[in-house]
């Protein structure tokens, strides 16, 4: 579409400078330079017109996979480390808001009290509320929200061709922050609707794909260049690029699968601690974890797993050929070790992944769930589950911080954390990448996390 509408323009000019007689050598020049700031212009326009796109499909995505959630649903907040829908929809909109509009002579913001009630953790930014009692703001109602919303749509999409290439940079990031949060509205949610006493309804399994046998990718040893290679969008924790010293080793050629991974159960994984690090079997006993988080025995003595789906949720028969999800750190490892292999480091996730990283399951496909593998080689890099590594959450050679508040986006949160890679059914194509780097708490498992597994090659 650009260079069809730059031929257009560009051939409209040349007939125009034709007609009223340029001609020599000092006509064609002004033909040229015509055609040329006409290429440009048009191709301006083009790149306005693909933001407020790119801008309008992202914010409407949001909408869509909340449609179907009633306003007390987007109360809910059932536990401290999740949010409500309706505080997602509402910080992603105070996001633009703060980083963007504000700096604008001119603007008036919707609510004044919006600026430190829906900030998260920005410290220089302000006070905020304890992420704890997100749930207990009925006000402003979920209405009020979405007019808000309207709000700063209506002004960045008014204002956005003029700005300047900073503060498109700060779109930029402002949309890849709000797909995240469509992650944690989707992995939220989930959790919210589970909790309540009104979700055992019986669903199918509307999945008949079957899982291929476990095989071994080799990836070669010696030295790789990993982090983000400059094109595109990136997050700052992803750079810089630079190069890490790998021994030869073999990946999984898919994700675990739930019958695998119930093999592992009845194995007695859960009972064994030869199988746990100190801190995952302290965790499990505390937390007394038997099985991945929305596992349920039936009374067959089966398992069942809460889902849910557009417009419905409840518990189905368990998929054996799906990808096993929703376990944490401490599972991940004890599975490996259990099945006597590890997980891969981050950058021998990254090599592996390479340029081939197949993609599997993505939001896009509004499944909201993780589905058997689709193909041969090197399955489910991308979507599907989000993968632990072995690897903790840390910065790369020669990190820094950007100057101000938005430095506090990912490097103040570099401890106590493990990488996940590779994204998940839930998470938007346009928004992961080989070198995407997720963090989460070892103990975390309400997000699609999963397992892919590693070997050391002799």
């Amino acid at each position: 579409m650009p260079w069809h509408i730059s031929e257009k323009r560009t051939t409209a000019v040349f007939v125009s400078a034709s007609m009223v007689g340029c001609g020599g050598p000092l006509g064609v020049e002004r033909i040229k330079t015509a055609m040329a700031t006409t290429v440009i212009q048009a191709e301006k326009q083009i790149d306005a017109e693909s933001r407020r796109e790119r801008y309008l499909q992202v914010r409407g995505t949001s909408l869509r996979i909340t449609a179907d959630l009633s306003a007390e649903d987007q109360m809910l907040q059932s536990m401290p480390d999740a949010s409500p829908v309706k505080w997602h929809l509402a910080h992603t909109t105070w996001f633009f808001e703060t980083f963007i509009l504000s700096n604008f002579s001119g603007y008036r913001p919707f609510d004044d009290r919006y600026r430190q009630l829906f900030n998260s953790y920005y410290k220089q930014i302000g006070g905020h509320p304890l992420r704890s009692t997100r749930g207990l703001m009925s006000r402003p109602s979920l209405e009020e929200v979405l007019e808000y919303r309207g709000h700063v749509d209506r002004v960045m999409i008014a204002e956005m061709e003029g700005f300047k290439s900073q503060t498109l940079d700060l779109v930029e990031l402002g949309l890849n922050h709000e797909q995240q949060h469509q992650e944690l509205i989707c992995t939220d949610i989930k959790h919210g609707l589970w909790s309540s006493s009104l979700t055992r309804d019986r669903l199918g399994d509307k999945s008949d794909l079957k899982a291929p046998r476990l095989g071994w990718i080799d990836v070669q040893g010696g030295i790789h260049s990993i982090g983000h290679d400059g094109g595109g969008f990136a997050f700052d924790n992803e750079g810089p690029r630079h190069e890490v010293l790998l021994q030869p080793l073999r990946i999984g050629s898919r994700l675990v699968t739930n019958a695998e991974y119930v093999d592992f159960i009845n194995d007695g994984g859960y009972s064994r601690p030869e199988l746990w690090l100190s801190e995952g079997w302290d965790t499990i006993c505390a937390q007394r974890w038997n099985a991945p988080l929305y596992w349920e025995l039936d009374e067959d003595g089966s398992w069942r797993q809460f889902i849910r789906r557009p417009d419905e949720f409840g518990m189905k028969p368990l998929n054996p050929d799906e990808p096993v999800c929703h376990v944490s750190y401490f599972e991940a490892d004890a599975y490996a070790r259990w099945a006597g292999k590890r997980l891969p480091t981050e950058a021998e996730w990254e090599v592996a992944a390479g340029k081939n990283a197949a993609k599997g399951t993505l939001l896009e496909e509004d499944t909201f769930h993780p589905q058997p593998v689709r193909g041969s080689g090197l399955q489910q890099m991308i979507g599907d589950v989000w993968e632990w590594t072995a690897s903790a959450y840390n910065a790369y050679p020669g990190f820094r911080t950007a100057a101000g508040a938005i430095g506090e986006y990912n490097g103040k949160f570099m401890c106590n954390q493990f990488v996940l890679r590779g994204g998940s059914c839930v998470t938007p194509a346009s928004h992961i990448r080989p070198s995407y780097r997720n963090f989460f708490p070892p103990h975390a498992r309400w997000q699609f996390s999963g397992i892919r597994l590693a070997d050391d090659r002799s």
